[in-house]
């Protein structure tokens, strides 16, 4: 049963910073980050268990072409995502988010 994918604020956040960093970068490659991200949360939201778990009940989901982790706890009725943060920075944290 696939459950309600829901982006929290800060999750906003980090995506919206990451997105402008890359475009930043060179034209178009923000919209290639969001377009991957958004593959991602659907493979996340569909089937949340097909990631490993990090912690406790929280998961990771990686992007292929670009270094970042999804950090996503399931519920009963949703998929919160916790974090979306580049593999290369503070690994921990996501865990202040919980």
């Amino acid at each position: 049963m696939a459950r309600r994918l829901v982006v929290q604020r800060q999750s906003d956040l980090d995506i919206q910073a990451a997105a402008l960093w890359y475009e930043d970068q060179r034209h178009g490659l923000g919209m290639r980050f969001l377009s991957e991200l958004d593959e991602v949360l659907q493979r996340i939201e569909s089937n949340p268990k097909q990631f490993p778990q990090l912690e406790g009940e929280v998961r990771r989901a990686l992007l292929h072409h670009f270094p970042y982790g999804v950090y996503f706890v399931e519920g009963p009725d949703d998929v919160a995502v916790l974090a979306v943060l580049h593999l290369h920075r503070d690994p921990d944290m996501w865990k202040s988010r919980i």
